[in-house]
């Protein structure tokens, strides 16, 4: 609608403007005076035979000048006949911004230094990601002391130094319970190549090796002779077994069961051992569906055969049984995934657990294995 208003208006301004050009042009026609005592031809439109109609000057008439003659292409000066009205203007209005509440995320530790303290020496490993910011630092820019590195694993990208505890500028301080070796790490980054700029900043860190002052000193181990004894009880009871969702380091129970896929989901089967005789728990099996019934469908069962976990051959992933530290516990991880076909957002897994004594053979039946590569 606006652009037919425009074309509108741009065509009335063009007639208006014809009109009045035409107008002008025979008004300076009219204005224009002859000289006294002379007969000016006026001819009439090419249509009509040519002739000439003389005309009397009863009085002088005024000639205009050519600049008093207006120009015909020219729109006439208008002339108001109120006065404007005259106001100040009014204050601008300022506009009013909301506040964003923007805060700077947290910086995460870097967790790029080692140290392991012997008896004599000790070893610094310190990633060539340093800040923890994806740029790799180079051996020569970085000092333990005064010393320079004297190792790469150039799998696992560390730099190592291996000194003694009194060697390459450390210092001892005392505690009334500890010895305490203080090492300066120290590094200092070159420029890049022939520019003047580098990309890092200068770190100093301070590496400690803490040794207690006090030990409990004891004879080796008695190993007595006990007399042989045996008996024979039956008795039969429940066991108690659990699952859980753990930590990245296997330390804690996860707070949380909400994965993100890519994620490894970490579990641990355990076995309650009272009294009972030294036990070790297998996982016989697992099933995830949508809902708590394993025998829906879809279902995915990424661990059968007795206790073989056969996702990483189904799906390529990094799924895996943990090598054990303990026999009534048993750790494995998977890769997070879901149902292609239904996306509740929530899977249910169900597995069986199953234990047998500590001293009893691996075989066919109760096994923990694992398809690698």
């Amino acid at each position: 609608m606006a652009f037919c208003i425009k074309i509108i208006l741009l065509l009335t301004f063009g007639c208006l403007a014809t009109v009045q050009q035409i107008y002008q042009a025979e008004e300076s026609r009219r204005q224009v005076a002859h000289a006294p005592g002379r007969f000016v031809p006026q001819y009439r439109p090419a249509q009509e035979p040519a002739r000439f109609q003389p005309r009397p000057v009863q009085w002088p008439a005024r000639v205009q000048t050519p600049k008093q003659v207006q120009n015909p292409f020219l729109q006439s000066k208008q002339t108001l006949n109120e006065p404007l009205t005259w106001r100040f203007p009014e204050d601008p209005i300022k506009e009013v911004q909301l506040a964003i509440d923007e805060q700077s995320p947290l910086p995460v530790p870097a967790n790029s230094v080692a140290v392991q303290c012997g008896e004599t020496a000790a070893r610094v490993e310190v990633k060539r990601d340093l800040l923890g910011i994806g740029q790799l630092i180079h051996a020569a820019d970085l000092t333990l002391g005064g010393c320079a590195v004297t190792g790469e694993d150039a799998s696992a990208q560390v730099l190592i130094f291996d000194t003694e505890l009194h060697g390459c500028g450390s210092t001892l301080t005392m505690t009334d319970d500890s010895l305490v070796y203080v090492f300066t790490l120290r590094y200092t980054p070159a420029t890049l190549g022939s520019s003047p700029v580098v990309r890092t900043r200068e770190v100093e860190l301070w590496v400690e090796c803490h040794y207690q002052r006090k030990h409990d000193v004891s004879s080796d181990s008695v190993k007595p002779t006990w007399n042989p004894y045996a008996s024979t009880k039956v008795a039969e009871e429940f066991l108690y077994f659990s699952l859980r969702l753990m930590t990245d380091n296997w330390q804690l129970e996860r707070p949380s069961n909400e994965y993100i896929l890519g994620d490894n989901i970490n579990f641990e089967a355990s076995v309650v051992q009272f009294y009972h005789v030294p036990l070790r728990v297998f996982v016989d099996r697992c099933v995830a569906t949508v809902i708590p019934n394993i025998n829906t469908v879809p279902r995915y069962a990424f661990i059968e055969n007795r206790g073989c976990l056969v996702d990483t051959k189904l799906t390529g992933s990094r799924s895996q049984f943990i090598p054990r530290t303990m026999d009534d516990k048993l750790r494995f991880q998977i890769e997070a995934f879901r149902f292609q076909v239904v996306n509740t957002g929530s899977l249910y897994i169900t597995c069986l657990l199953k234990a047998t004594t500590a001293s009893a053979r691996i075989d066919h039946e109760n096994k923990a294995c694992s398809f690698l590569n």
